[in-house]
């Protein structure tokens, strides 16, 4: 969705007014949640999108009849949600969304009665009574970037949506609530996808306006689509969890379906498979970012596989290298960056890796765990510093706890995760996506800097140098890239002149859309991993025709290099390597 607001806001869109893909995502605050029969970080959307071109009333009846037809769910087990509205705002009840859905629902032979519940808590108080089309508030059914009305800022698109459930007609288990609803988490109710409707704006005085042009914005997991065409309400029956489970319950010699390892089994498939993704990807374990969750993850999972008394003596017989290959090869056709030997080698020694380097921290956590355990109960604060200092599974401190008769105190550890998290997602929820933290001047320069480093380090080390992973502030630029040795100063200093020789040839910046290929042809730097449109957009650095660099970007850049200039001279402040033939550089424009 970020990508997009602009063209939700109006401006066109190089491929026209309608998008489709299926793309992989990555949901970093879902990783507690693994364990349950629908959850996981890693999962593939299947997405389409108007931009002022089809609504409501193309939308709902294209998604009915994909999954009653095509599908071939039976209608009779789906149910549907509509916002409710929210008069202090002056939006309006969804009423048509509503209609629609009892029309689609009528024609296949189903009375479908509109309900009113409100809130998730309302929910539970109030049950289905009946119904098959069911009213919530905002924090349900409505979808913008800032979450609910009332917290959208002046000028931010967005808009009501309507999800899509699916009836596995399960039990409902009162631990959750007294009454069963389509938002329960019991597990009756699976959403198996979300048409969001970006049809309005806020404006400066609270209220809100129609955008000039009405949008559809949808989402649809494949594996929850796959596990209701299969009737059975665990994602992790589908391909290739499942592959992955068979070959954890052969070695560990336990079944899945013994409740006490079946979460165990989940967390491991859902997390190597994830974190084979983002290694794919450039990502490798580090203490901050998007390297932190990485290595969460692949930790996690290794907890779980020694759970399992799955052992590992060497990389080829570890359970989580053995998974990683099962996902390679089940989705290596589909996703170019998992083929070959070198994407191969690099996912396989980065897990090991991880895995020998948790083994050594697990000593150590222990350790401090015990001098904790001697005063008695762990506090929060002493079971986060377990987690964020000594790597140490927080599920791991309740479990040693509860052997010891010991207390923890998890409301307060809960604390600390949330603040933890509200202070690292400021900082890096634009740095999961590789691009920038902002917009000022200086970091737009930066942006255009990076774009000549690449190609001075291709000039410098060889055509072998692949972006493989950055992030750029107004204060300093960093990108990763393949390279398999240290460069020496000699190295760096070419490096530094090249790129300041640019900034004083005063080259013109020029942002040109073509097709895909005509880009390919023209010798075009690609994201690691990403996949574009037939129509894209590219920056060059000099004359189209004979460019020093050449990128697909959707920018935004400087219009000349002698604008750089402005923030200083070019200087790499720091090299180094991140992961086996993978240096990182930090770099910036320095005043002289």
């Amino acid at each position: 969705m970020q990508p997009l607001v602009p063209y939700l806001l109006g401006k066109s869109h190089p491929a026209g007014t309608r998008l489709v893909n299926s793309q992989k995502c990555f949901r970093a605050e879902d990783i507690d949640e693994v364990g349950d029969n629908r959850h996981t970080t890693f999962f593939e959307m299947l997405g389409n999108w108007s931009l002022g071109d089809y609504f409501k009333k193309e939308q709902l009846p294209w998604f009915f009849e994909f999954l009653t037809d095509v599908v071939g769910l039976d209608p009779r087990k789906l149910y549907v949600t509509a916002f409710i509205g929210n008069e202090q705002r002056g939006v309006p009840r969804d009423i048509e969304s509503a209609e629609i859905w009892r029309e689609l629902f009528a024609a296949k032979g189903i009375d479908a009665d509109v309900v009113e519940i409100g809130s998730e808590s309302d929910g539970y108080r109030l049950g289905m009574r009946g119904g098959r089309i069911f009213y919530y508030n905002a924090r349900k059914n409505w979808w913008s970037r800032a979450g609910a009305p009332e917290n959208m800022p002046a000028g931010e698109p967005g808009g009501p949506d309507s999800e899509v459930f699916y009836d596995f007609g399960t039990s409902h288990d009162a631990k959750y609530g007294a009454q069963c609803h389509p938002n329960c988490d019991c597990g009756r109710f699976l959403e198996i996808g979300n048409s969001v409707f970006m049809q309005y704006i806020k404006k400066e005085d609270g209220s809100f306006a129609l955008l000039p042009k009405q949008n559809v914005d949808f989402g649809g997991g494949l594996e929850r689509i796959a596990a209701a065409e299969q009737e059975n309400p665990d994602v992790f029956a589908t391909e290739p969890l499942q592959d992955i489970v068979a070959l954890l319950a052969k070695f560990a010699r336990k079944s899945y379906d013994d409740g006490r390892y079946t979460r165990s089994f989940r967390i491991i498939a859902d997390h190597v498979r994830a974190a084979t993704f983002m290694i794919a990807d450039g990502v490798t374990p580090s203490n901050t970012e998007q390297g932190y969750v990485l290595r969460r993850l692949l930790r996690r999972a290794a907890l779980h596989a020694s759970s399992l008394g799955l052992g590992d003596k060497d990389a080829d017989d570890s359970a989580l290298v053995r998974s990683a290959i099962i996902t390679i090869e089940q989705y290596k056709g589909a996703y170019p960056e998992l083929s070959g030997e070198e994407a191969y080698q690099r996912i396989r020694g980065e897990i090991w890796q991880e895995e020998v380097q948790f083994a050594k921290t697990l000593q150590k956590g222990m350790r401090e765990f015990e001098k904790i355990a001697g005063e008695g109960s762990i506090s929060g604060e002493a079971a986060f510093t377990l987690f964020s200092t000594y790597g140490f599974p927080f599920e791991m401190t309740k479990e040693l706890a509860r052997e010891r008769g010991l207390d923890v105190d998890e409301e307060a550890f809960r604390e600390n995760m949330r603040a933890h998290s509200e202070r690292s997602r400021a900082g890096s929820e634009q740095k999961f996506k590789g691009g920038l933290a902002d917009r000022s001047d200086d970091t737009i320069r930066l942006h255009t800097a990076h774009h000549l480093l690449l190609k001075a380090l291709q000039i410098v080390l060889g055509t072998h140098v692949k972006q493989r992973g950055s992030n750029i502030t107004g204060e300093r630029l960093r990108i990763d890239f393949s390279h398999g040795e240290k460069m020496t100063d000699e190295q760096k200093r070419e490096v530094e002149h090249i790129v300041n020789e640019k900034i004083l040839e005063g080259l013109p910046v020029v942002r040109t859309e073509m097709p895909k290929s005509e880009a390919e042809r023209l010798g075009a730097e690609s994201e690691f991993g990403a996949k574009y449109p037939e129509r894209v957009s590219v920056y060059s650095i000099g004359p189209l025709e004979s460019a020093f660099s050449i990128e697909f970007c959707g920018g935004p850049h400087v219009q000349n290099t002698r604008e750089l200039g402005k923030s200083g001279v070019f200087r790499i402040q720091k090299e180094e390597a991140v992961s086996a033939g993978v240096r990182r550089i930090k770099a910036s424009l320095v005043r002289a």
